[in-house]
């Protein structure tokens, strides 16, 4: 019975701040790499993708996330219409948008 207790009170030792360092230090490091790795990329592709949005002009070809393909006709706070053809005319969210095509991507039709 003696034995047994002073076995447990060897095996109680205090941390030392070195040991606390050392175990929290990985957790540090995996953070540090899942920002530079998800979170940095994702943050500047959104500021990227809200500044086309605000920059969206009447005549600019588009096209949604949906695949929609058209010319932005009219242009709302947070709607603008689309003419995907002679006379048609669709409404959509500007968050829709998903790639402005370079002028003169689409035909017109003669």
């Amino acid at each position: 019975m003696n034995l047994i207790s002073i076995a447990h009170a060897q095996g109680t030792a205090a941390a030392s701040p070195e040991s606390t360092l050392m175990s929290t230090l990985p957790l540090v490091v995996m953070f540090v790499i899942l920002y530079f790795v998800m979170i940095r990329p994702q943050m500047k592709k959104a500021k990227e993708t809200k500044a086309m949005i605000e920059a969206l002009s009447k005549g600019d070809e588009v096209v949604t996330s949906g695949g929609l393909v058209g010319r932005v006709s009219k242009l709302g706070d947070t709607f603008l219409q689309l003419e995907v053809a002679d006379k048609v005319e669709v409404q959509v969210q500007r968050s829709a948008v998903a790639m402005v095509l370079p002028k003169g991507t689409l035909k017109t039709s003669a």
